[in-house]
């Protein structure tokens, strides 16, 4: 008789099924089992906040698996990950099961372990526990409130702002954070200043140098020497001192190491060093956690990495220590060991910092084992925490003033030396490219004393200027995302990653940049909504969900609160007109788009008529920048600043920009703003021949419309392309764009390709691998004796079918898809083929038509004598009443965290 565990992914469950051998059968659920259907009344405040789940398929797959395995077990131990996603994914599995009545019998425990070894599962299932209810209260009312801002808000943004997405609780924040910063860059207003530097040598010839501190006896300040004059008469001041030491101060300093890894320490540190993303980072990091195969052992190397807990288990800091003394040195082992913690708003502290579950397991013993990213990943855990337990670094600082014999000018010079490491040896932390400075540790002072004469090689007066705040990278967003408590580190990657594909912000250069219609978005909900994008009510409300979590607050009681002013706030914009939306805007963002020209000159001008005024207007497809003479003037443009200035080749003039001519043709190419986006055409239309159209292909993701060069759209006009031959079929592989995005073709089997791949340049290993996941899915039986052409066995979303041509036949249930033959499928085609929906529907649709001109036509024709037969025939009845015509409006999905 075996128990049985269920966990949340399938390595995970490989991996504990090794740990607790044949009495388990080890279970996952796949993630979440249900969730809340993406469409409206999902959520029912008016019911005391009722929600209604739905299953997906694998959801339900997964469940009848582990109900099945529950026949004559008697435990089932719940062990998906150890925080509020995990207790909310073990709710719904047991939901589910007792709504199968598959739990009669069965005793159902909660197990949590914060990594996964074999000790640390044993310890787990020897301490079982119940279902913790209050984080499940906590799960429900997150999920609530996400669902119905989301469900709520997205609506009023779809009537009031055309062409906008969507809107969440925490990720509207995160872009008005981002929006917030790009308008402080515009605003800023660059200082000038100078620094006086001396090249200076010691009386043994040793150089370095000295800046200008004091000057006529006076100290200085940033902003002191503001011109080319001041600074020329300061280094005229320099020049004519004989200087010499006056004074050197020495210090001694200690730098203490930093805490082992939360999840957000962790993307942030992963973004600056080893450029990932946080979404990147945490996809490696799970595959760490959940166990890698270490020649014939698998076994996971890091403990949970969601968490924002700065402690390590006593045994885990023990093991490190003694690795430090037999590994390192006995002088890099403190005498006490180091306690820390987390100094960050809102910290719940519920499990440990990510550390590796083996110290002696060193990056350099476990790299074979692993790609580069995970490799790269396991020794940043590995290496932050083992320094978290060293000694501190010791580092003499020293000061040195410079001064002629008036002592009305002085110089300094700075600089450190590092006297014992510490954790440096193994550890330095990174840094922002704006966050560095000069880094005292890497600027040695030679050996001086006091009253040493100096020569002087030059002096330089150096032109500075200040710099505007920077803008958010990865790493720095999700550092000022935590700092004021907004969200939760663990959902930080997806926020980032929804901001991307919403198109409301884009990543240059490692710095978010936010587009114009993510500006759109933010000034429109500052601007009505301002209390709902405010991070400290956003913040107050992230500590309600704590207290929720912890017991001290109910649930439905902080929804009702929210949701009776958050109603009333979307209720007040029922009656908001579209002027009311374009006044608000164009205030918040009229600097923005109509920035002061260089000349002076009105920049709300319009360049068309020369005598209306541009502003901002809302079309079907969003907003645009449009001429106040309309229709008169049709002058429209894109929402980007500057675009309307002469010569500035980035700019569409009526929609389009030339971007050369066809070597082969002579036809134009340009790229084009349409209404589902840029495009690029090659040639126009022949006003003779309305039928045929020039050729147009749509940009890729990956693909800037401003910057697009003429091979790229000559490149994409000449789609699909050869990639090469599958080095296995013989066959050719080409790759297009499609609907959906780039993929790749071989035959009829199509591979979709992501959309950081280049459908230009992409290689034949690429597109072979894009391939195989998809034909892991496909099987081609052979030939039809018809006509030759293949027939396969494919997977489909209701379960497999095989196909030749258009026409399909869904294979019987129960039905394996690997041991139907050739005869069999060729006769189910026949039996029971149909033609493709989406062909079927087509047809179906034109027969339709024509049979209805038909009926209509004979009807005109004999309808009177119909009539009159019908009359003769039967007593007059009163004609039944009218069905009341009824509409269904399609939801859109709503983007809700």
């Amino acid at each position: 008789m075996t128990d049985v565990v269920v966990v949340e992914s399938p390595a995970k469950a490989k991996t504990i099924n090794k740990y607790l051998g044949d009495g388990y059968m080890v279970l996952a659920s796949f993630g979440h089992v249900r969730d809340l259907p993406p469409k409206d009344g999902s959520v029912l405040p008016d019911e005391d906040f009722a929600m209604k789940w739905q299953s997906d398929e694998r959801g339900m797959k997964q469940v009848a698996a582990i109900a099945k395995a529950l026949k004559g077990a008697h435990r089932l131990y719940l062990a998906t990950d150890p925080d509020r996603e995990g207790e909310a994914i073990s709710w719904h599995v047991r939901a589910m099961l007792e709504e199968r009545k598959a739990l009669k019998g069965v005793d159902v425990q909660r197990v949590t372990f914060n990594e996964i070894t074999k000790s640390a599962i044993r310890y787990a299932m020897e301490h079982p526990r119940d279902l913790d209810f209050p984080l499940i209260e906590a799960y429900l009312a997150r999920r609530a409130l996400d669902y119905l801002v989301g469900f709520t808000l997205s609506p009023v943004l779809w009537r009031k702002l055309p062409g906008s997405r969507s809107a969440g609780r925490v990720q509207s924040v995160a872009l008005r954070l981002i929006c917030e910063r790009e308008a402080e860059i515009e605003v800023f207003k660059p200082r000038e200043y100078w620094s006086v530097i001396a090249s200076l040598l010691t009386p043994a010839g040793a150089a370095f140098t000295a800046r200008l501190t004091h000057l006529n006896g006076k100290k200085l300040d940033q902003f002191d020497l503001h011109n080319a004059e001041l600074a020329e008469a300061a280094k005229k001041a320099v020049e004519a001192e004989n200087l010499a030491v006056k004074s050197i101060e020495r210090r001694k300093v200690r730098r203490n190491p930093q805490p082992p890894f939360t999840t957000s320490t962790l993307q942030q540190e992963a973004s600056r060093k080893l450029g990932m993303s946080a979404q990147t980072t945490m996809r490696t990091a799970q595959q760490l956690y959940e166990g890698m195969d270490l020649g014939g052992e698998t076994v996971g190397l890091i403990t949970y990495m969601r968490t924002d807990g700065v402690t390590m288990a006593q045994e885990a800091i023990n093991a490190i220590r003694q690795h430090i003394g037999q590994k390192i040195g006995t002088e890099y082992v403190p005498a006490k060991p180091r306690i820390y913690t987390s100094k960050v708003k809102n910290a719940q502290e519920a499990h440990e910092a990510v550390r590796p579950t083996d110290v002696s397991r060193t990056p350099e013993s476990v790299a074979r084992f692993l790609n580069n990213d995970q490799r790269r990943l396991y020794e940043l855990v590995w290496k932050r925490a083992v320094a978290s337990q060293m000694e501190s670094a010791s580092l003499d600082q020293v000061a040195v003033d410079i001064a002629g014999p008036s002592g009305q000018t002085v110089l300094r010079a700075n600089g450190s030396i590092i006297t014992f490491e510490g954790f440096l040896k193994l550890y330095r932390e990174g840094r922002d490219d704006t966050e560095k400075a000069a880094d005292d540790d890497a600027r040695m002072l030679p050996s001086m004393q006091e009253k040493d004469p100096l020569k002087r090689e030059k002096v330089d007066a150096e032109q500075h200027f200040t710099q505007p705040p920077p803008r958010y990278s990865e790493a720095s967003l999700v550092k000022k995302m935590e700092e004021l408590g907004i969200g939760r580190p663990s959902t930080y990657a997806s926020i980032l990653t929804v901001l991307q594909d919403r198109s409301y912000v884009r990543l240059e250069n490692r710095r978010f940049i936010p587009e114009a219609r993510g500006r759109l978005v933010t000034a429109f909900l500052v601007s009505f909504f301002e209390r709902y994008v405010d991070t400290g009510f956003t913040a107050s409300l992230e500590e309600l969900l704590d207290d929720i979590s912890g017991g001290r607050a109910q649930w439905k009681q902080v929804l009702a609160a929210f949701w009776n002013d958050f109603s009333k706030a979307v209720s007040g914009t029922k009656e908001l007109t579209i002027t009311d939306v374009l006044n608000a805007l164009d205030k918040d963002l009229g600097p923005f788009f109509f920035p002061e020209r260089a000349d002076g000159s009105d920049p709300r001008v319009c360049p068309s008529c020369g005598t209306g005024r541009l502003g901002l207007k809302l079309g079907r497809y969003g907003a645009f920048i449009g001429c106040s003479n309309y229709p008169e003037c049709q002058y429209t443009r894109r929402l980007t600043a500057d675009s309307a200035e002469e010569g500035d080749d980035a700019a569409l003039k009526d929609g389009m920009r030339l971007l050369g001519q066809n070597p082969e043709t002579g036809e134009d190419i340009t790229v084009r703003q349409g209404p589902w986006g840029l495009y690029v055409q090659q040639g126009e239309p022949n006003p003779e021949d309305k039928k045929a159209k020039p050729k147009r292909a749509s940009l890729p993701k990956n693909i800037n419309g401003e910057s697009i060069t003429l091979d790229q759209a000559l490149g994409l006009l000449s789609l699909p392309r050869l990639v090469g031959i599958h080095p296995e079929t013989g066959e050719p592989i080409q790759a297009g764009l499609g609907r959906f995005g780039p993929f790749v073709k071989m035959g009829a089997v199509y591979g979709s390709l992501d959309k950081d791949d280049d459908v230009l340049t992409i290689g034949l290993n690429r597109a072979v691998d894009a391939l195989a996941k998809k034909l892991a899915s496909i099987r081609n039986l052979g030939v039809h004796p018809k006509d030759g052409e293949p027939v396969m066995v494919r997977k489909g979303r209701f379960g497999p079918y095989v196909q030749h041509g258009q026409i399909v036949a869904t294979l019987p249930r129960g039905t394996d898809m690997d041991a139907v033959t050739l005869d069999e499928a060729v006769a189910l085609l026949a039996d029971k083929g149909k033609p493709l929906k989406a062909k079927a529907g087509a047809k179906k649709k034109a027969t339709t038509t024509k049979t209805a001109a038909k009926k209509k036509t004979a009807t005109k024709s004999t309808a009177k004598a119909d009539a009159e037969g019908a009359e003769k025939a039967a007593p007059k009845k009163k004609a039944p009443a009218k069905k009341k015509a009824t509409t269904t409006t399609r939801k859109k999905k709503a983007e809700t965290e």
